[in-house]
């Protein structure tokens, strides 16, 4: 009997795998195993906490909580980095960063990060602007995001990089009010890049990764200027790998402004760097209404399927 051609294609392309020796097979990640629910559980979990900015009995509560899942992970270490900043008012503000750190002996490095600490009220609430912000999409979404990456990386094949996953403290800003707060200016973020040699003595990372405010229903995702100044090639590769996830939730059209987060300090400090944000969120930004019921797993989701692909990406 004669084999047809796609049929002997086929058994071809079989017998190279198979020949294949494993350690030159690129490891693919088991992306169906990132779960929305799970990630939208750790929402729910973290609002109990509201409010979780500085100062706050809930700011601590989220250390611990990260911490404790960060712990369940194959992070080989969970470390902290604890230091004081300065209010507008000289007042001393105690802020901590959460740094899990995996395969912590490889010498390349990927930052991937978030901020955890939230608005302290929400002050464009048009009926109640000195009530608590929940903050389920601005600071618990990419928390949950990360987690639930964590738990999915412990369960995969090992990666060619180390990865620190870091939870930036003190994003919001001296006065907790974001951009409500004209002198606004992030914390964290530029005191671990103050003190990069700490974590990395002889290189630096070789790109990061930001995220922010990634679980909004109507998700649209597009890239930021200064992420295209720093990394255009980690954004094409995000977006593209995103594109084909989850079509309807990547925009190619950059965004009309630049936009300051944690990725900024980083870039300041020479690691191509790009933020992952959905900043349109009107009605909900910075309201009373920024509530687990504006967020979906679908959306989530697709951020992390596409976060987890990409770090797997040649």
């Amino acid at each position: 009997m004669t084999e047809s051609w796609p049929r002997l294609a086929a058994l071809a392309a079989t017998a190279v795998v198979l020949l294949t020796p494993p350690d030159t097979r690129a490891a693919e990640p088991q992306i169906e195993l990132w779960d929305g629910q799970r990630a939208m559980a750790h929402i729910a979990d973290l609002l109990q906490f509201t409010p979780r900015s500085m100062g706050e009995p809930g700011h601590q509560k989220t250390i611990d909580y990260i911490k404790a899942a960060m712990a369940t992970s194959a992070a080989d270490a969970v470390l902290t980095q604890s230091f004081t900043a300065k209010a507008d008012d000289g007042k001393a503000i105690p802020l901590t960063n959460i740094i899990a750190r995996f395969q912590i002996q490889n010498p390349r490095r990927v930052i991937v990060a978030t901020h955890y600490d939230s608005i302290i009220k929400a002050y464009r609430d048009p009926k109640s602007p000195d009530a608590p912000m929940p903050g389920a999409n601005n600071s618990a979404s990419a928390v949950a995001l990360l987690l639930e990456t964590a738990r999915v990386l412990s369960l995969s094949p090992k990666l060619d990089v180390g990865i620190d996953m870091i939870f930036f403290d003190g994003e919001e800003g001296p006065k907790s009010l974001g951009a409500g707060d004209p002198a606004w200016r992030a914390l964290g973020s530029p005191h671990f890049a103050a003190h990069l040699k700490d974590y990395y003595p002889s290189r630096k990372p070789e790109k990061a990764v930001d995220v922010d405010m990634v679980c909004d229903k109507d998700l649209k995702l597009q890239p930021e200027p200064s992420s295209l100044t720093s990394a255009l090639p980690e954004v094409k590769k995000f977006w593209s790998i995103g594109s084909r996830i989850a079509p309807s939730a990547f925009s190619p059209e950059p965004t009309t402004f630049p936009i300051s987060d944690d990725h900024t300090a980083l870039q300041a400090a020479g690691i191509p760097s790009f933020l992952v944000i959905d900043f349109d969120y009107e009605p909900y930004f910075n309201t009373t209404q920024d509530t687990i019921e504006q967020c979906s797993a679908q959306s989530l989701e697709s951020v992390g399927r596409t976060l987890l692909r990409y770090l797997y990406a040649p």
